[in-house]
């Protein structure tokens, strides 16, 4: 699995997580939190690898038909571009302004911004 899929089905996980089976959430975060290996989980669960391998391919697709069916994590991700594009805005006004009440309003805004981040 690539850096980015790995990344993905992270993100995904942190989303959808909890809609995954008691069985599924453990395996996933044994193998992706935990990196231990099929063989390690399958000893775990008292399981085959083969079944491992099973319950984590079965998993992910569930997580990835949830981003497919509710759209979440690219919502989130578009309303980051967003939110980072109208900082920037408020950071191009700020050095703009002449006008101490306009610019105290939009530090209120970047506070606020900024808070979203934390």
């Amino acid at each position: 699995m690539k850096l980015d899929e790995i990344t993905q089905i992270s993100l995904l996980h942190d989303f959808y997580g909890q809609l995954l089976t008691k069985r599924q959430q453990e395996v996933m975060e044994l193998y992706h939190e935990e990196n231990l290996s099929l063989s390690e989980i399958a000893q775990e669960f008292s399981i085959s690898r083969q079944g491992v391998h099973d319950a984590l391919k079965n998993a992910e697709k569930a997580l990835l038909d949830y981003e497919q069916k509710l759209r979440l994590v690219e919502k989130f991700q578009k309303s980051r571009q967003a939110i980072h594009q109208i900082d920037g805005i408020i950071d191009e006004m700020v050095a703009e302004s002449r006008d101490e009440q306009l610019t105290g309003r939009l530090r209120s805004i970047k506070t606020i911004i900024d808070e979203l981040d934390q």
